[in-house]
């Protein structure tokens, strides 16, 4: 009985250990495309609006084994005045050919028409490759937009793999 109950207890902590949540932080740099705004009339300076972006993770960190490269993001927003309700998608791949997805939702600021910071939370929504299974979330903050309208976001989380 007493090596039954062990066997359970090593059972357990190995469960246990396969499913920790790995930290991870890093800087991403996006440059978008021209946004689509769509005015909504009922009220001044109220909108709809996509953003498409290309990024490049700067301060990178390692998933499964490979470090993050770059990726897409499209962002839809609500703006009214300065301020902003944002959800979007970020489709990243690894150094290697593995990809990832991932959801995020958050509120921006702008200023004179740009990009004043935003800040939110994110999920892993799907991986391929060693990344499939991919779990996990974090938070990110970004920075007002650069002169040439580069945008630089500080995302930090944790992520599990099966």
């Amino acid at each position: 009985m007493r090596f039954r109950s062990l066997l359970v207890l090593l059972g357990a902590a190995i469960a246990a250990t396969a499913s920790a949540q790995t930290k991870i932080s890093g800087e991403l740099q996006c440059k978008s495309e021209p946004p689509t705004p769509v005015a909504i009339p009922d009220k001044p300076n109220h909108a709809f609006v996509v953003v498409k972006a290309t990024c490049t993770w700067t301060k990178p960190f390692e998933m499964g084994g490979s470090q993050v490269k770059d990726g897409t993001e499209t962002i839809s927003s609500e703006m009214w005045g300065g301020k902003g309700s944002d959800h979007g998608y970020f489709a990243g791949t690894m150094a290697g050919s593995d990809t990832y997805t991932v959801k995020f939702r958050g509120t921006s600021h702008s200023k004179d028409g740009k990009s004043a910071g935003n800040e939110g939370t994110w999920s892993f929504t799907g991986g391929t490759g060693k990344l499939k299974g991919l779990k996990g979330g974090g938070k990110y903050k970004s920075g007002p937009a650069g002169a040439d309208g580069t945008i630089t976001t500080q995302v930090d989380g944790e992520y599990s793999l099966p």
